[in-house]
Formats: C-alpha cells, structure tokens, sequence
C-alpha cells in the first residue's frame, strides 16, 4: 500500500503522541551538592531504587553552589540543594535561594533547633547531620582542665599554643555565632581578642592540618570538626593512628551549655522544576536508613534521636551535652561576628 506524504507525517505524529507519556513518566531530581563525601554515593542510589527517581547532580563547593544558583536565577534546573554549615544555609535563605516547606514527616523527624525558623510557610532548609566543634590538645604539655571551655583559649596559661583555620571560614563563623548569643558582643570580643593574642602562628590549614600541628609539638591547642579526627581514628594509615594516640580530645563546656554543634543540611531551590520528588527527597534524608549513612559513612551525628550508631568511632567519642542555640540564629550571627574578627585582627 502506497501512503502520502500527509499520511506518513499523520504516523510520526500519532507515534510521538504515544511515545509522550512514556517520557513524561521519567521522574528526575537534580542536585546541586557541597558535600563531597563518597559514602554519600550510597544515599542517592538507594533513593533511586526506592523511588524510580532519577539524580542529575551537580558537586561544586558552597561558595559554587550559591553563586550558580544566583547566576542562573529562575532559569536554574536545581531541585534540591545541599550545605555543609550552618552559616551558609542561612545566607542562601537570606538571599532567597530556597522555598519553604511544609512536611509533618520533617516537622516530626527533625527537632526545631536543626531547621531553619518556621515563619507560617514552613522552614526554609533542615540540619540532616551534625558535626560538633571539638578541641584538640597536646597531652605531653598541656592540662586538660586548661582548655575544656572555648572561653579557656583565651587564657594566659594557653599563651603561644592556641592554632586554628581561618577565623573567617563558615566552621569558625558559627561557633563564634554560638559564642556571640552566649556572652554578648562585648564579652565575645574580648575572647576572640584574646584567643588572637595567644596563637602559636597565623591561622591557616583545614581542620585536619589543625591535629596534625598539634601532634607535631607545632601548637599545643586547637579547634576541629568532629568528623575529622573520627576520620584518623578510623583510618587503616598507622601515621593516621599515631596522630590520634599524641594528642586528647575534649568537647568542651560539659559543665554547662554544653559544645557547638554544626549541621550539614539541604533544602528545595526556590525555582525547583520537581518540588514534589524534592521534598521526597528531603524526607528520605530523615529516614533511618539515610541517618545512618551518615553516622556510619561520614562520621556525623545524625540529627533524628534514637537512630542506631554503627561506627566504632562515634562510639569511642562517647555521648556529649550539646548546646541548645538554635541553628538558624548561629548564622544570622555572622555579619556581627565578622565585623567583631576584622576589629581584633583574626584573618
């Protein structure tokens, strides 16, 4: 049988009309992420056997995932975004990067303290994990009860010893956040003056560069991320382990208000295309299976209580009191705490 043109061209037509609704029904969800955790890789492939969704992702650091999501405005394809700090997370609501969500499965997982405020619309984003901000020491020279307070670095007695990164880098930022909503501007800026006053060099490095000074007698007391040291605990390297035997560990201010914790959190973009497989997305973070991941995969705390702690280092860490400041208000704090650093000199 001989057909026209026209009714050729009618059969192309009625096979892209059926083929339509079996591309429709691809489910994808596109990630831009900060974390950069290869244990994560399992967290996003369970997700997808579980949903059928599919993730595009994007890894880039926070300053990169800000700055794309600012650059590409209503055009952007992100759905959900993932930071590493408190302090980020609320200058990425600030500036109107995320959408608010409502969700009885994250309002009931997710204690208020690791999500961003709740102005009737919903939070803007939500801590999935927490890492606390914990004080390493050189057991050889230097007294426990000498540096179990964050206040105690400032201390005469810890002149010439005390070393950490950046003051201005968002892990900093937010313990000094903390620290500005428990003592005050001024009592605030006489500490960070005085923590300047006793350091044992410029602050440079990350946090494991801050262990590993200690370990070598460079300095004798600093700030770390808890994942960090879990992460030599844990390492199979025995210079790794021997870092580990050298210097103590503290979480500081178990007498009272208890240590710092930061969170790694995520949120919906706010001109996300899947905001449905978003919020799914959100929810399956606060499931037990994602908490764990993150317990056990990247040495965090999860954020949900009760959820089962399956490595040996968390353990070994031991339970802590952890301060009650709300996440959200660490960050809204680190315009005044910046300002504080630039007048005390802390680079």
């Amino acid at each position: 049988m001989i057909r026209s043109p026209l009714s050729r061209l009618a059969l192309f037509a009625l096979a892209a009309a059926l083929a339509a609704p079996v591309l429709a029904q691809e489910k994808v969800l596109n990630i831009y992420s900060a974390r950069h955790y290869q244990t994560d890789e399992a967290l996003y492939g369970d997700f997808t056997k579980a949903t059928g969704i599919r993730i595009n992702r994007v890894d880039t650091d926070d300053a990169g995932v800000v700055n794309r999501l600012k650059s590409e405005g209503a055009a952007s394809p992100a759905d959900v975004v993932l930071l590493v700090d408190a302090a980020r997370l609320w200058r990425a609501e600030v500036d109107g990067l995320f959408q608010p969500v409502r969700s009885k499965v994250l309002e009931e997982r997710i204690p208020a303290q690791f999500r961003s405020r709740d102005e009737g619309q919903g939070s803007a984003w939500f801590g999935f994990s927490t890492r606390a901000r914990m004080i390493v020491y050189d057991k050889s020279r230097v007294k426990a009860s000498d540096v179990d307070q964050y206040e105690k670095l400032a201390l005469p007695v810890n002149k010439g010893l005390v070393c950490t990164r950046s003051g201005s880098h968002p892990y900093n930022l937010s313990l000094f956040g903390a620290m500005l909503e428990h003592l005050g501007p001024q009592k605030t800026e006489a500490w960070l003056q005085g923590v300047v006053a006793n350091m044992a060099r410029a602050p440079k490095g990350g946090d494991t560069d801050q262990i590993r000074a200690v370990a070598s007698g460079e300095c004798g007391v600093a700030l770390t991320n808890s994942y960090y040291f879990a992460r030599l605990m844990r390492s199979k390297k025995p210079e790794d382990r021997d870092l580990v035997e050298k210097v103590g560990v503290i979480f500081p201010n178990q007498a009272d208000r208890g240590t710092h914790v930061n969170v790694a959190g995520a949120a919906v973009a706010r001109h996300a295309k899947h905001r449905e497989a978003a919020v799914q997305f959100l929810e399956y973070l606060s499931g037990a299976q994602a908490q764990e991941y993150f317990a056990n995969g990247n040495n965090e705390w999860p954020v949900v209580p009760d959820t089962a702690l399956g490595n040996p280092a968390l353990k070994a860490l031991g339970s802590f009191k952890s301060e009650t400041v709300p996440i959200s208000v660490v960050g809204m704090n680190q315009t005044r705490v910046q300002q504080i650093l630039d007048r005390v000199g802390y680079k």
